[in-house]
């Protein structure tokens, strides 16, 4: 199964509603996945195990996984673009 770690500064405000809209995105496409979600100091040590992140804010260069920008899910502008970004990352 593919793991999607979705992370912000404090791992509370927004991540949390990022997290809310890809529960939504992945149950209306029947997309299986595990859902985790952090901040982004913790990415540090557990950033490399994700098949892909979801971030709304910046990700040190030292990880190597896929980070897909999640600031499009809060504003509107944009969206389908990062559910289309996430599906890819997840092939």
């Amino acid at each position: 199964m593919k793991k999607v770690l979705v992370i912000c500064g404090t791992g509370v405000a927004t991540s949390t509603m990022v997290m809310n809209k890809l529960k939504e995105f992945f149950e209306e496409k029947q997309i299986n996945v595990q859902l985790h979600q952090s901040k982004v100091s913790d990415v540090l040590s557990t950033g490399n195990d994700y098949d892909v992140i979801v971030s709304t804010t910046v990700v040190p260069p030292s990880i190597k996984t896929k980070v897909v920008n999640a600031v499009p899910l809060l504003t509107g502008v944009g969206k389908e673009k990062v559910f289309n970004d996430i599906l890819e990352a997840l092939k």
